[in-house]
């Protein structure tokens, strides 16, 4: 019991310490809040323009298994095995895989279900989500 508690203890602070790091030196990339831009006034008719679309990035880490990334991308972005591995691959040689393109809302979702099924695992997993 106090091995495995030890484990989670560890592997929280570890998470925690990543996340003050992303947010001292990676602010905009890391915030969850939309990057807000100034419209100016316009006069007339107003077009209805397309939303911002958001990449969601998964970031390797050395401790989540190559397993439950695949499963993660199954089960939250309903990729196929195929592409799951390829994804999976991107992010255990390159550091870093993008997941998809979406919208705001949808992109902080799947990023916040990836983090929910990461501490429900007890792993590091971490996702972020940058502007296209």
């Amino acid at each position: 019991m106090v091995i495995k508690n030890k484990r989670i203890i560890s592997s929280l602070i570890l998470t925690l310490l990543v996340d003050i790091y992303n947010l001292r030196f990676y602010p905009l990339k890391y915030s969850m809040e939309p990057h807000i831009k100034e419209k100016p006034a316009s006069k007339g008719k107003e077009k209805q323009k397309e939303p911002e679309q958001y990449k969601v990035i998964i970031l390797n880490d050395h401790f989540t298994t190559m397993g439950f990334v695949v499963e993660v991308l199954m089960a939250i972005f309903h990729k196929n095995e195929e592409t799951a591995y390829r994804i999976m691959m991107d992010v255990h040689r390159k550091g870093k895989g993008v997941v998809g393109v979406y919208t705001w809302d949808i992109a902080a979702t799947k990023t916040e279900q990836v983090h929910e099924a990461a501490r429900v695992n007890e792993f590091p997993l971490r996702c972020i989500i940058e502007p296209v």
